[in-house]
């Protein structure tokens, strides 16, 4: 009987899954997308009972789509929106609250406060973080802090945190697992990197009970078994790793040096460092990507904010665009951007500056700019982005990057990839599926059940579509990168606090 990998993959505004076969081929997928809550300008919530719905949804629906029964799952691999914020009641497993996303700024006061009492240094030697809201321990604080009754439920061991990986697999286990993986783990800003641990020490800063804390696993092993409800018979889980985590994992980025870009939601660019944590010079996370076997595997990361979101915007908010798809062909009607910048730092601006305050800018307008040439911008501010990560991890590194693979939605746009070569100077590799996340939550389960031998094996399914190679000089990509820095430093500080509040 044949045997497949059901890969789930929860992102941040929709939930998908993906029946993947031996080769690494995508045989059926599913997706819905679920309400984004913003009750503030800078502060994003998500219903986590609607995640939990979607994500049972797709996962059903992409097995029907295969014609894949149950007893032909060899196992299941979650992949998950990383940061993301849930705590939930043990005993009936209701949410406390709405999740608070890892794009949220609504714990700036209390990231404030932390900065003041110094913890700064400690929590950069410790976890490899910065204080910023994006982390999930001070998202955990301040749910606490909203409930009564909540600290002391939680001490008790009443209530459970969890980022989203923890959450599927409680809701998935029937309430019998609570575990998350060292990827996730490495996120929370709680999490002694070096000795892959929870730390006393944080906990204690941030008054978060040991107790609420779900058991950290290895990227690759059986965890748990589904509830036989869900799917009428159990399947072993047996991979867990935050998204840009398993991108990467899922871009076979295996050696020390190699980097990949993710273009979702937000932009991420990791680069394997191996297994030892690089500290950055230049405020760049210093990150977990997996432990396989008593191996722990390190990257150094670079997060950007808005990525494929300012596209959404731009359809959603402004409605120039009718679907995400027409971004490229409007661009194209243009030959450039007519001279418009757009930083999208609609909440805050991430690495490596890191500034929480920074709000979206539109500069350069004038009579002859047209809704293309916004669009334009828009596309280009990804690529601009990245090459203020590039050029800080260039130098955390010690060495330049060779080239450049990239995945998510967004790198199927053939302009933006090749503005991303040009700006960068290096080659953008693009894989024939860029739905790397999926199927490195698919490789991960699969060579803890033996569906795949090793590592090794994977490298066969790893098919180039096409290369960018870049096409300007040098005296022209210097020239437009300092007309973004001044455009970046129009957008500082702009908000008269972090989250917009009066």
């Amino acid at each position: 009987m044949t045997q497949y990998i059901l890969a789930l993959d929860q992102g941040t505004t929709s939930s998908r899954a993906m029946v993947i076969d031996h080769s690494g081929r995508v045989v059926a997928v599913a997706q819905q997308e679920f309400p984004q809550i913003t009750p503030l300008p800078a502060h994003v919530l998500h219903d986590p009972d609607q995640i939990w719905e979607t994500q049972l949804a797709v996962a059903k629906e992409a097995l029907a789509k295969a014609g894949v029964a149950a007893n032909q799952v060899a196992a299941i691999g979650v992949t998950n929106q990383r940061e993301t914020t849930v705590i939930w009641d043990r005993e009936t497993g209701k949410p406390l609250d709405h999740a608070v996303v890892w794009q949220s700024r609504i714990t700036e006061p209390i990231c404030e406060s932390l900065r003041k009492d110094g913890y700064e240094e400690l929590i950069r030697q410790r976890t490899g973080l910065l204080i910023d809201p994006y982390f999930s321990g001070t998202k955990i604080r301040y749910l606490l802090d909203r409930h009564e009754q909540a600290q002391g439920r939680a001490e008790r061991g009443e209530l459970l945190f969890g980022t989203i990986d923890s959450f599927l697999i409680w809701r998935l286990s029937g309430g019998t697992t609570h575990v998350t993986d060292v990827s996730n783990a490495s996120r929370t800003m709680l999490f002694d990197i070096d000795r892959c641990e929870w730390d006393d020490e944080l906990l204690k800063m941030l008054r978060i009970p040991r107790a609420m804390l779900p058991e950290v696993v290895s990227s690759s092993g059986v965890v748990a078994q589904t509830d036989p409800t869900w799917f009428g018979e159990p399947i072993p889980i047996a991979g867990i790793a935050g998204d840009q985590q398993a991108a990467t994992f899922g871009q076979l980025c295996f050696e020390h040096g190699m980097a990949k870009n993710t273009y979702g939601t937000g932009c991420f660019f990791l680069l394997n460092t191996g297994n030892r944590p690089i500290a950055s010079k230049h405020r760049l996370l210093t990150t977990v990507g997996w432990r396989i076997g008593g191996e722990t595997t390190y990257c150094l990361e670079g997060a950007v904010f808005m990525g494929g979101a300012v596209i959404q915007w731009l359809r959603d908010g402004l409605g120039i665009l009718e679907c995400s798809e027409d971004s490229e062909s409007m661009a194209q009607r243009v030959e450039d951007a007519g001279g418009v910048t757009f930083v999208p730092a609609f909440v805050g601006l991430g690495a490596p500056h890191w500034d929480p305050a920074a709000r979206g800018l539109i500069i350069g307008l004038s009579r002859h700019v047209t809704a293309d040439h916004i669009v334009r911008a828009a596309l280009e501010s990804m690529a601009w982005q990245t090459k203020d990560l590039v050029g800080a991890m260039q130098d955390d590194f010690g060495r330049p990057l060779t080239i450049l693979r990239v995945d998510g939605g967004a790198s199927r746009n053939d302009l933006l990839m090749q503005f991303q070569s040009d700006v960068l100077g290096v080659p953008v590799d693009r894989p024939e599926n860029t739905e790397t996340t999926a199927l490195g939550a698919a490789y991960l389960a699969g060579l803890a059940v033996g569906y795949w031998p090793d590592q090794a094996s994977l490298q066969q399914h790893w098919v180039r579509d096409r290369t960018f190679e870049p096409q300007w000089p040098q005296t022209r990509r210097d020239e437009a990168y300092r007309v973004w820095q001044r455009a970046v430093e129009r957008s500082a500080g702009w908000a008269p606090s972090a989250n917009d509040q009066p």
